[in-house]
């Protein structure tokens, strides 16, 4: 990178709450937060918003007539972006540029609007509009008063951290010196779930009736980061996390970041990457750039909690650091995917972390902690196709 970029403040809604004392909080606890809810006729793990950041969405829809018809993906952003505002000190200014993004969007909208034209053959006035994606970036723009560029994108899982980039790109270029990143997902609906149902990588509520690992199911039923696990146990978490970034090192900085780093794979599969996930070693060594791998002390990983996800983004870890292993965590195991933002809720946690200099492991695995400081923290993310991003990020000194 040519110059450090700052991070000088991030707001997340989770299942593990809306405020950072909050959120930080709920990671203290060995709890998951999923529930069993009804979808499709079935009992379905999923990963729903605290009642907290529930509340703040409702106030938002209610405080607008204009907001009432949008949906979750673009008031949870709208929510977290206000937030992220507050804490950054750029009450004053509306000179900053937004990069919003999700990987799926207006789901719940766009799945009533549909059904609805399949029934009647019309559709409704509002159909188009409310679920384009630039429809997220617009609205936070509008809510905010910003003026700077407005930029939405869909990377699929590594959407987020694509966000993160881009604003790196236009802070590095000179045409911006404030940056609004962040993702947003909606996903608990019917036919989200029932999608990843069919790729056969959802968790299933009936294993916690098999013999297999019994116990460990029960109390943890997304698997991530267990490599001995046999079926796969992604769940589905709906959340919208939002970063300000600006250029250079400044002194309200929560952390910085040092380098970034992304890549591809040649499409064998539609969703597989290799198994030794080619693209995130190429994006991890690019984000390390001349950094000397022994100086980082923890990689959150993207981790979905499937058998092949898991692995092959561990042994990726391994041909990149060698002897040098970090120590390695993950929140799906907690939160579940939210796909476009599970990224930056992996930046959230990396910062959170050296703010507290503090560990956060998953607690059914056995786990090698260095003790010391944690100084550096390698954040990563892909999507389906081997879409991958790494960002590295230090504490501020």
């Amino acid at each position: 990178m040519k110059e450090k970029i700052s991070i000088t403040s991030i707001a997340s809604l989770s299942p593990l709450g809306s405020s950072q004392e909050e959120i930080w909080k709920a990671y203290q606890n060995n709890d998951h937060y999923f529930s069993l809810a009804d979808i499709n006729n079935a009992k379905t793990w999923v990963a729903p918003l605290a009642e907290s950041a529930n509340e703040l969405v409702k106030k938002l829809r209610e405080s607008d007539s204009k907001y009432k018809k949008l949906d979750n993906s673009v008031l949870f952003a709208m929510a977290a972006s206000r937030m992220a505002i507050q804490q950054s000190g750029w009450t004053n200014t509306s000179e900053f540029g937004i990069n919003m993004g999700s990987s799926r969007g207006a789901t719940k909208l766009f799945e009533e609007y549909h059904a609805e034209y399949l029934e009647t053959g019309i559709s409704s006035t509002l159909s188009s509009p409310t679920t384009t994606l630039g429809n997220i970036s617009s609205w936070v723009s509008h809510d905010l008063g910003a003026t700077g560029p407005e930029i939405s994108h869909s990377i699929t899982c590594s959407t987020g951290l694509h966000s993160v980039l881009n604003g790196v790109a236009w802070l590095t270029s000179g045409m911006s010196t404030k940056f609004l990143v962040g993702a947003s997902e909606a996903p608990l609906t019917d036919f989200t779930i029932a999608q990843m149902k069919a790729l056969k990588i959802y968790a299933k509520a009936s294993e916690l009736n098999d013999d297999l690992d019994v116990e460990r199911s029960r109390s943890y039923p997304c698997q991530a980061l267990n490599f001995e696990k046999e079926y796969n146990t992604m769940i589905l978490g709906e959340a919208a996390s939002v970063a300000c970034l600006e250029r250079g090192v400044v002194d309200r900085a929560l952390a910085i970041i040092e380098g970034v780093g992304f890549a591809t794979e040649i499409l064998k599969h539609n969703t597989s990457i290799s198994a030794n996930a080619v693209c995130f070693q190429k994006s991890m060594k690019m984000a390390l750039g001349g950094i000397n791998p022994a100086e980082v002390d923890a990689v959150i990983m993207h981790a979905p909690g499937t058998i092949k996800g898991d692995s092959s983004e561990y042994n990726a870890i391994k041909e990149v650091f060698g002897e040098n292993m970090p120590q390695m965590t993950t929140n799906k195991w907690k939160i579940g995917h939210t796909f476009a933002t599970s990224g930056m809720l992996n930046l959230e946690l990396g910062v959170l972390m050296m703010q507290n200099n503090k560990m956060i492991s998953v607690p059914f695995i056995d786990h090698k902690n260095r003790g010391g400081d944690l100084k550096k923290v390698l954040v990563n993310a892909v999507g389906f196709g081997g879409n991958a991003v790494s960002i590295l990020v230090s504490k501020k000194e």
